[in-house]
Protein backbone atom coordinates (compact mmCIF):
# COMPACT_ATOMS: atom_id res chain seq x y z
CA UNK A 1 0.00 0.00 0.00
CA UNK A 2 2.86 2.39 0.87
CA UNK A 3 4.46 1.65 -2.51
CA UNK A 4 1.19 2.42 -4.31
CA UNK A 5 0.81 5.71 -2.41
CA UNK A 6 4.44 6.62 -3.10
CA UNK A 7 3.99 5.90 -6.82
CA UNK A 8 0.78 7.95 -6.87
CA UNK A 9 2.54 10.83 -5.08
CA UNK A 10 5.46 10.69 -7.55
CA UNK A 11 3.02 10.68 -10.48
CA UNK A 12 1.21 13.77 -9.14
CA UNK A 13 4.51 15.61 -8.60
CA UNK A 14 5.76 14.73 -12.10
CA UNK A 15 2.43 15.74 -13.67
CA UNK A 16 2.57 19.11 -11.91
CA UNK A 17 6.15 19.68 -13.05
CA UNK A 18 5.22 18.92 -16.67
CA UNK A 19 2.22 21.27 -16.44
CA UNK A 20 4.40 24.06 -15.02
CA UNK A 21 6.99 23.53 -17.74
CA UNK A 22 4.29 23.79 -20.43
CA UNK A 23 2.92 26.95 -18.84
CA UNK A 24 6.42 28.42 -18.66
CA UNK A 25 6.86 27.89 -22.39
CA UNK A 26 3.75 29.92 -22.96
CA UNK A 27 2.37 27.92 -25.85
CA UNK A 28 -0.61 29.58 -27.56
CA UNK A 29 -3.97 27.79 -27.41
CA UNK A 30 -4.80 25.74 -30.53
CA UNK A 31 -7.38 23.30 -31.89
CA UNK A 32 -7.84 21.39 -35.16
CA UNK A 33 -10.66 22.48 -37.46
CA UNK A 34 -11.82 20.75 -40.64
CA UNK A 35 -13.22 22.81 -43.51
CA UNK A 36 -14.07 21.44 -46.96
CA UNK A 37 -12.19 18.23 -46.21
CA UNK A 38 -9.00 20.00 -45.17
CA UNK A 39 -7.70 20.16 -41.59
CA UNK A 40 -6.39 23.40 -40.17
CA UNK A 41 -4.73 24.11 -36.84
CA UNK A 42 -6.47 27.13 -35.41
CA UNK A 43 -4.47 29.29 -33.01
CA UNK A 44 -5.53 32.03 -30.64
CA UNK A 45 -3.65 35.24 -31.42
CA UNK A 46 -4.24 38.64 -29.85
CA UNK A 47 -5.01 41.84 -31.73
CA UNK A 48 -3.77 44.97 -30.03
CA UNK A 49 -5.39 48.17 -31.19
CA UNK A 50 -3.30 51.26 -30.45
CA UNK A 51 -5.70 54.13 -29.90
CA UNK A 52 -5.31 57.85 -29.26
CA UNK A 53 -4.06 58.35 -25.73
CA UNK A 54 -4.73 61.17 -23.26
CA UNK A 55 -1.29 62.80 -23.67
CA UNK A 56 -0.89 63.87 -27.31
CA UNK A 57 0.49 67.33 -26.63
CA UNK A 58 4.22 66.56 -26.95
CA UNK A 59 6.36 68.92 -29.00
CA UNK A 60 6.92 67.95 -32.64
CA UNK A 61 10.51 67.02 -31.77
CA UNK A 62 9.47 64.81 -28.84
CA UNK A 63 6.67 63.19 -30.89
CA UNK A 64 9.16 62.41 -33.68
CA UNK A 65 11.57 60.83 -31.19
CA UNK A 66 8.74 58.76 -29.68
CA UNK A 67 7.72 57.64 -33.18
CA UNK A 68 11.27 56.42 -33.92
CA UNK A 69 11.40 54.56 -30.59
CA UNK A 70 7.91 53.12 -31.23
CA UNK A 71 8.88 51.77 -34.65
CA UNK A 72 12.15 50.32 -33.32
CA UNK A 73 10.32 48.63 -30.43
CA UNK A 74 7.63 47.08 -32.64
CA UNK A 75 10.25 46.07 -35.23
CA UNK A 76 12.18 44.26 -32.52
CA UNK A 77 9.04 42.37 -31.43
CA UNK A 78 8.42 41.43 -35.07
CA UNK A 79 11.99 40.12 -35.45
CA UNK A 80 11.55 38.01 -32.30
CA UNK A 81 8.32 36.48 -33.66
CA UNK A 82 6.19 38.07 -30.93
CA UNK A 83 4.29 40.17 -33.47
CA UNK A 84 3.14 38.58 -36.75
CA UNK A 85 1.42 41.57 -38.40
CA UNK A 86 1.79 45.23 -37.59
CA UNK A 87 0.97 48.60 -39.07
CA UNK A 88 -0.79 51.95 -38.87
CA UNK A 89 -4.51 52.24 -39.60
CA UNK A 90 -4.25 55.41 -41.66
CA UNK A 91 -6.62 58.33 -41.46
CA UNK A 92 -7.42 60.41 -38.42
CA UNK A 93 -9.64 58.01 -36.46
CA UNK A 94 -9.25 56.95 -32.85
CA UNK A 95 -7.45 53.71 -33.81
CA UNK A 96 -3.93 54.65 -34.89
CA UNK A 97 -2.64 51.15 -35.65
CA UNK A 98 -2.78 47.51 -34.71
CA UNK A 99 -0.59 44.48 -34.18
CA UNK A 100 -1.25 40.73 -34.09
CA UNK A 101 0.63 39.16 -31.17
CA UNK A 102 1.72 35.51 -31.24
CA UNK A 103 1.80 34.89 -27.47
CA UNK A 104 0.05 32.50 -25.09
CA UNK A 105 -2.15 34.94 -23.15
CA UNK A 106 -3.86 38.26 -23.53
CA UNK A 107 -1.94 39.43 -20.45
CA UNK A 108 1.37 38.82 -22.26
CA UNK A 109 0.13 40.75 -25.30
CA UNK A 110 -0.95 43.67 -23.12
CA UNK A 111 2.36 43.59 -21.25
CA UNK A 112 4.38 43.80 -24.48
CA UNK A 113 2.10 46.47 -25.95
CA UNK A 114 2.22 48.53 -22.76
CA UNK A 115 6.04 48.65 -22.92
CA UNK A 116 5.83 50.53 -26.25
CA UNK A 117 7.42 54.00 -25.78
CA UNK A 118 4.31 55.69 -27.27
CA UNK A 119 2.06 53.90 -24.75
CA UNK A 120 4.39 54.65 -21.85
CA UNK A 121 4.34 58.34 -22.84
CA UNK A 122 0.52 58.32 -22.92
CA UNK A 123 0.36 59.19 -26.61
CA UNK A 124 -1.32 55.83 -27.32
CA UNK A 125 -3.43 53.43 -25.26
CA UNK A 126 -3.88 49.67 -25.66
CA UNK A 127 -7.07 47.76 -26.43
CA UNK A 128 -6.67 43.96 -26.68
CA UNK A 129 -8.87 41.23 -28.21
CA UNK A 130 -8.35 37.50 -28.82
CA UNK A 131 -8.49 36.39 -32.46
CA UNK A 132 -8.57 32.83 -33.81
CA UNK A 133 -6.76 32.25 -37.10
CA UNK A 134 -5.49 29.22 -38.98
CA UNK A 135 -1.76 28.82 -38.30
CA UNK A 136 0.30 29.73 -41.33
CA UNK A 137 -2.42 31.96 -42.78
CA UNK A 138 -1.29 35.02 -44.60
CA UNK A 139 -2.77 38.13 -46.08
CA UNK A 140 -3.69 37.62 -49.73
Amino acid sequence: MKTLLLCLFAFVICTNLVAQTSEGKGEPETFVYEWEGEKFTMQKYFIIFLKNGPNRNQSEEKAATLQQEHLAYLGGLYQQGIINLNGPSGGEGEIRGFSVYNVATIEQAIEYASADPMVKAGRLVVEAHPWWLAKGSGVK
